[in-house]
Parts: structure tokens; sequence; C-alpha cells
């Protein structure tokens, strides 16, 4: 196939896509399609990893301004429908590929406007470094937290101008995407938020000079953790101190539940990867609609 025809053909996968001339093909095929599982950097499972279809819904690629640089993100929402609710979907360290734009099309079967942004555009591409520790040192480090609360206020922003309704508002993400959702829950307009064993601790720098344990006290949204037992990067004791910050802090602190999952290791929801734990996945998944659901973001 000509590289042009394949071009179109990528093209007609994308109802709803809004590229504009001047945005980056690669870019915007990558965040659009969610392209690859980022098989440079992590064993990627022998089992087909679960695809969603797009029918009956609107997804692909929109984009936004935010102090003059654009932020493209992968969009899902039903067909047709007015005041969807709206969960903003928080990536790993590898961006927005096929599994965080399949996450995005699951949320919207289940009747969400669904939205993840490419947080790391201004840093860099991750799925163009060939090992985990170069995706952190050249990429991730260099992404400060004031940038990321910023581009998830636009993403609200845009959500709302385009049929979200913003009174009914969520955020869920996954490993780096877990601490963000933590540390969204106390700065931004959300009403509920679902980690995925994301970090509750660390050293104080510049770019991330607060973290989950330290904003514990001041949520206002409350946050269901979702963590496994085996989790090598994430030992319990992190867990347990979290807890003791939730129970000295605001309501929504001390609405705050973890769910810890025995013999599951970190990324057990990644149905991509060897990690991926079907049983417990399905379990976190279940119980991340119903905490939307009891917190009125549903």
């Amino acid at each position: 196939m000509k590289h042009d025809d394949m071009k179109r053909d990528l093209d007609s996968l994308l109802p709803g896509s809004t590229t504009e001339a001047g945005a980056s093909r690669r870019t915007a095929l990558k965040v659009a399609l969610g392209v690859g599982y980022a098989a440079a950097v992590v064993p990627v499972c022998a089992q087909t990893a679960i695809k969603t279809s797009a029918d009956g819904l609107t997804a692909g690629e929109v984009h936004f301004n935010v102090n003059g640089f654009q932020v493209n993100a992968y969009r899902a929402v039903p067909k047709d429908k007015k005041n969807a609710p709206v969960i903003l979907v928080i990536s790993e360290i590898f961006g927005v590929h096929d599994y965080i734009a399949d996450t995005c099309r699951r949320l919207a079967k289940e009747g969400y406007m669904a939205i993840a942004p490419d947080l790391f555009a201004r840093q860099g591409d991750p799925m163009s470094f060939g090992e985990i520790a170069k995706i952190q040192s050249e990429v991730i480090a260099k992404v400060p937290d004031a940038q990321v609360m910023g581009d998830l206020d636009a993403t609200v922003k845009w959500a709302g101008a385009n049929g979200g309704d913003l009174s009914r508002v969520g955020i869920t993400g996954f490993c780096w995407g877990g601490r963000i959702t933590w540390l969204y829950a106390a700065h931004g307009p959300v009403k509920a938020g679902v980690a995925w064993y994301g970090r509750l601790v660390g050293d104080s720098t510049q770019n991330t000079p607060k973290h989950p344990v330290d904003l514990a006290p001041i949520l206002k949204a409350p946050v269901l953790g979702l963590y496994g037992e085996k989790d090598g990067g994430i030992p319990l004791d992190t867990v347990d101190k979290m807890k003791a910050a939730l129970k000295e802090g605001s309501a929504a602190a001390k609405a705050s539940e973890f769910v810890i999952y025995p013999d599951a290791p970190h990324a057990f929801h990644a149905d991509y990867r060897p990690s991926f734990r079907k049983e417990a996945a399905e379990d976190g998944w279940k119980r991340a609609l119903a905490w939307f659901k009891k917190h009125g973001v549903s």
C-alpha cells in the first residue's frame, strides 16, 4: 500500500477527528488512533489485548490551546449524546497509545465523554525511547506537575465547550497517571477519582514539589485507590502512610478508599502487558464505575 493511501485509510478510521494542518502527522495519528503498545520498552503480552469497537461512538483526535501550545487528546463519547459526564483518562509513562485509547472507548460505552490528553508533548515522545530509564530521565522527569494541572484544566474547559457536563467530571489514571489522579483531585473541578497503582510518596523537586501523601489532607474529591499487593515499586507501607494522611484530612479525604489485590503486581490492569491480571482488572473496573456513580459523576 502506498504511503498516501495508508494515510487515507487511517483517516477513514477517525470519526470526529479534527486534525489541523500544521499538526505533526505522526503525533496526530499516534494520539488519534492510540498506535502501538510501547513494545520497544515493555514486553507485550502474547494474548490479544482488549479491543473495544468505536461503533456508536464519536472517537478520535481533538486539540486545544494552552498558553500558545497545541495539546492533542484522544476523545471518545457516545454519538449525539449531549451533556455527557466527563472522565479524564491519564496515561502511563508511555503516553496515549492503543491501551489508553481503548480505555477511553470502554468508558464511552458506559455513557461518558472520556478524554486522554497528551501530557508529555512539550518534553518529548516516550515512544521514541527504547528504555524505560530513558523515558523517565528524558521525558517524565522534565514534566512539571503545574504544567499537567494546567493542561487538565484546559481539557475540562474543552469538554465543557464540546458537549460535556462540567457538573459531572471524574478522573482516572494508571501508574504515572495514578499519581496525577490524586494530585488533580486536590486541585481541579472533579467529583471523584480512581487511581490505579499511582505512586504516593517521593522526593520533592522543582517539577514535583508535592506528592499524594502531602496533598491528602486537602483533597477536594474522594479517590478510590486500586493497588497490587505485589507491586515492587509501591510498597504497602506507603499505602499505609497515605491512609493515615487521609484520615486526618478533609471530608473528601476521609471518604477515599483503597482496594489491595492479593498477588497482583504493578500494572495489573494493562491488558497488553504480562503484568495483566484479568480477575483484578475486571473487579477494579467494576469498582471504578460504581465509584463514579456513587459520587455523582455518572
